[in-house]
């Protein structure tokens, strides 16, 4: 579950991450009440204007914008609200804008020149431990430093059985070059930051940038936070901060169904029980020519109605040429999947994209001997092979 900037700001503070302090707004007067409580609070005459979208690069797309007084508030606010951002994390038609967030201006002058880092906290998959991963070229495209200067990334691996210690945090602080209140600012935020991301259950917290100011404070200007939906079943109050607006229509539909369900781009439709067999499943589909449009898990309960949702959902899709079943009956036997998907043919009428259903395990030739004297236009297929060349075959139409 992916959280908004502010959003993820307010559960660092929660943790006593020092961030850059910010209000939420839906239209321009709250955008310009939200300015002048800040300038009382923080002593801020200047104003950052943020789209709050879940999508990295929104400075790029023009949802980032500085305002130098209430009336820029006011109009600046007024027209990222309402927007279709378009930035390199977004399809072409982009993401619309709902609310932005009024934050104080954070690079004020001072001693020294205000400095950008990177910081984010994750898990390496390869060696089971919590991994944070920094650079000094904050503020920029952590993929492009990775290919063009790949030296100024430093990782520091953390068990999570043991959680970080001071030496590591120092040398944190260290290798971003800090000294003096800076250094101890720095290992008091990473210290913060990494008991955050663990307390949360989160999968990822990316803070691009995180700032020294020019008073040597060290904090959080943007976050990126995405909580494990595994662990909201210890997080009750995490679940209310969704906003499905941000999240794919058919996706939301689909888990409301009890389905899982996630949108790809390609041209065959996938409908399959389990993970495992539909990952296999999307193999299959590329040896066989075709890019899967999406996964598709409809659990170990394919019933016709089940069935039929999933057919719906799939057919959405415009870009769908074909549909292949890969059912294994194992809880469920095969036979009645094989009713359920005639029954839900049955019931939504003409479908004109072709259906290749193949049905193994428990049953199963019962299953494929209704499906061939069904009378519809399913074609049936018993190994692998078979169901790919017949994926191949209507796709060379």
């Amino acid at each position: 579950m992916n959280l908004h900037e502010y959003q993820g700001k307010e559960m660092l503070s929660s943790f006593g991450v020092r961030i850059q302090r910010g209000i939420v707004a839906q239209n321009a007067q709250e955008a310009v009440a939200a300015a002048k409580k800040l300038t009382e609070d923080t002593g801020t005459g200047w104003h950052v204007i943020k789209a709050q979208v879940h999508a990295g690069g929104r400075g790029k797309g023009g949802g980032v914008k500085l305002a130098k007084n209430l009336e820029e508030v006011e109009r600046i606010a007024g027209e990222i609200i309402g927007m279709d951002l378009v930035t390199p994390q977004t399809t072409a038609e982009g993401k619309r804008v709902h609310q932005v967030l009024v934050a104080e201006d954070v690079y004020y002058p001072g001693d020294n020149e205000p400095e950008e880092y990177y910081m984010s906290v994750l898990l390496n998959r390869a060696t089971g431990r919590n991994m944070i991963m920094y650079s000094t070229e904050g503020g920029m495209d952590i993929e492009t430093v990775a290919e063009e200067t790949p030296h100024l990334i430093f990782t520091e691996e953390v068990d999570p059985a043991v959680g970080i210690m001071p030496f590591q945090a120092r040398r944190i602080a260290f290798n971003l070059g800090l000294s003096g209140n800076a250094f101890k600012e720095m290992t008091k935020f990473v210290t913060a930051l990494y008991t955050a991301y663990d307390k949360s259950d989160a999968s990822l917290f990316e803070i691009n940038p995180v700032l020294k100011t020019s008073d040597d404070k060290i904090m959080a200007v943007d976050a990126k936070v995405t909580i494990d939906d595994n662990s909201l079943f210890r997080h009750k109050d995490y679940t209310a901060l969704r906003d499905l607006r941000e999240e794919n229509a058919i996706e939301v539909e689909a888990q409301e169904s009890g389905l899982n369900y996630v949108d790809l781009d390609g041209n065959v439709g996938c409908m399959v029980n389990g993970a495992g067999l539909a990952m296999a499943t999307m193999d299959l589909i590329k040896q066989a020519g075709g890019e899967p449009a999406n996964f598709l898990d409809v659990g170990g309960t394919a019933d016709a109605a089940r069935v039929e949702v999933a057919f719906e959902l799939i057919l959405r899709d415009p870009n769908v040429k074909a549909i292949l079943i890969n059912i294994f009956g194992g809880i469920v036997r095969c036979d009645r999947v094989a009713q359920g998907v005639i029954d839900a043919y049955k019931n939504m009428g003409n479908i004109e994209v072709p259906i290749i259903v193949r049905l193994q395990g428990t049953n199963a030739d019962i299953a494929k001997e209704l499906i061939d004297n069904s009378g519809l236009a399913v074609m049936s297929a018993t190994e692998f092979q078979e169901a790919a060349d017949k994926v191949h075959e209507v796709l060379s139409k």
